[in-house]
């Protein structure tokens, strides 16, 4: 109720600044309730106020960028290329109302940044990286005028934080080459610096309304850009402002938590998300507690990942899901359903994600090890003492080929090192690499990666410093792009 008060008298400060009657672009009662309920993926409401805002205000030029909110945010949760490719014409349309309004407001600039960002982030999901570059180099160019015309604009830095962070942690690759023919370089410890302020800070100033919007932006850095250690931390203290209707809060949190091992909270979370009609269709929530459900060894899981089949209409996670149904059924000794899956693997879906180019690659490979399968899918989860018990009374000699052997000693890394036994994690990592470095599989070349962390914290340099260009020089492996990345960021920072 306090929080509640409070954001009202914030929200009346911000509606009586300057900020939101100047020219065109009125960010009036209306508008923020549209910008609300676009947050809370209450995708329909929003709708209905813009609506009536064009009714009363036709020249507001603040409702062109909530309209491309709710597309942006429709197409994350629908995730169809198909609608993307429907809505895609609505850009410029948008684009052209905002140009042709006054300069002198900070919104000016700030929506054709935000509209570009936009497109460019649901463009790069489908492999349009010129496209996305050339979007990317608008919103940046956008973005730097608009800081030094109004520097007191808090906004400004939530797109720029965006693209120094991207930009300064993109690997080697087309969109990077497209990038820097435009001269857009970044810098991620800046784009983070600029983040994190700009969530701090923003709850205690007239800019509290756009606080769910800049924690997405942030969010999304920490755990897919950076893959911050602080990542989950950080998403349970900012999202713990957003209210307990809001859908994306769920997504937010669930999220995070499958990814950093935190799966009962990511459970507990999917287990009590708000429900109802005027809720955007997220089916990709059910892939996320099938995810989670396997993750503890669950056959329940089977049931939300056939949800996800049936109800999802877009292109990605559709090879992987069917791949964890394989996985289900090898662990129950159905080998003839897992085949079956498998098999669905390589003729259904799409490989724009890196997930499902990986599940393609697993459903290619030998069938796995019941026991290394199991291992690896309670250290996902988080439970480490259940995975170490699987693993420590086997050793070398249990497996019989490379590739086992190889995952074996990572998989008892990876435990051993987040037990916070370091000198056992590293014994292991040097198996899986003596064992991997000839192989197609990402062990070797991840054991060498996650070496260099060790002994980057333990400051030795000298060492960190051989795994790190270790990992960089192992080639034609899963991953590749994304561990020699790793690699790279981890030699700058010991520089």
């Amino acid at each position: 109720m306090m929080r509640k008060t409070k954001k009202n008298i914030l929200l009346l400060v911000f509606l009586l600044s300057p900020l939101t009657i100047l020219a065109n672009f009125d960010f009036n009662t209306n508008c923020l309730k549209a910008y609300q309920n676009i947050f809370e993926l209450k995708l329909g409401t929003a709708r209905a106020l813009i609506a009536n805002e064009k009714k009363l205000h036709p020249n507001n030029s603040i409702v062109p960028l909530l309209e491309n909110y709710i597309d942006y945010y429709y197409l994350l949760s629908t995730d169809s290329k198909t609608e993307f490719e429907r809505l895609e014409v609505n850009k410029s349309k948008r684009l052209d109302q905002i140009s042709a309004d006054d300069e002198k407001s900070p919104y000016y600039r700030y929506a054709q940044a935000e509209i570009n960002l936009q497109w460019a982030l649901i463009r790069g999901r489908y492999g349009s990286y010129y496209t996305a570059a050339r979007e990317i180099n608008k919103a940046s160019n956008l973005l730097e005028e608009n800081i030094k015309k109004f520097p007191a604009f808090h906004l400004n830095a939530k797109g720029m934080g965006l693209i120094q962070v991207v930009m300064g942690s993109l690997p080697d690759g087309f969109l990077k080459g497209a990038l820097a023919t435009f001269g857009i370089k970044g810098n991620v410890q800046t784009g983070l610096a600029m983040l994190d302020k700009l969530a701090e800070n923003l709850p205690k100033s007239a800019y509290e309304p756009f606080f769910e919007d800049v924690v997405f932006n942030y969010i999304y850095i920490l755990n897919d850009v950076v893959h911050s250690p602080t990542a989950y931390d950080k998403t349970m203290k900012y999202t713990a402002r957003f209210t307990e209707s809001s859908l994306l809060k769920t997504y937010l949190q669930a999220y995070v938590a499958v990814k950093s091992g935190h799966n009962d909270e990511a459970i507990a979370i999917l287990n009590n998300k708000p429900t109802g009609a005027m809720y955007q269709p997220f089916p990709y929530l059910d892939y996320l507690m099938g995810v989670a459900r396997l993750n503890k060894l669950d056959y329940s899981a089977a049931t939300y990942f056939n949800r996800f089949l049936q109800t999802n209409k877009g292109v990605s996670y559709i090879k992987d899901t069917y791949l964890h149904l394989a996985w289900l059924a090898l662990l129950k000794g159905d080998e003839a359903e897992y085949s079956a899956n498998v098999n669905k693997v390589k003729i259904n879906g799409y490989t724009y994600q890196e997930k499902d180019k990986q599940a393609i690659s697993e459903a290619n490979a030998t069938i796995p090890n019941k026991i290394l399968l199991s291992a690896r899918l309670l250290f996902d989860g988080g439970y480490l003492s259940q995975a170490s018990q699987l693993l420590v009374n086997l050793s070398t000699n249990t497996f019989v080929t490379l590739k086992d052997k190889a995952e074996y000693h990572y998989r008892f890394g990876r435990i051993t090192d987040d037990l916070s036994k370091e000198d056992t994690a590293l014994n292991h990592y040097q198996n899986a690499i003596n064992y991997g470095k000839t192989l197609k599989q990402y062990y070797a070349a991840k054991a060498a990666v996650l070496s260099g962390k060790i002994y980057e914290n333990k400051k030795n340099f000298t060492k960190a410093k051989a795994y790190y260009n270790m990992a960089i020089n192992l080639k034609d492996h899963e991953y590749q792009i994304g561990i020699e990345n790793e690699a790279k960021q981890g030699l700058k920072r010991i520089q």
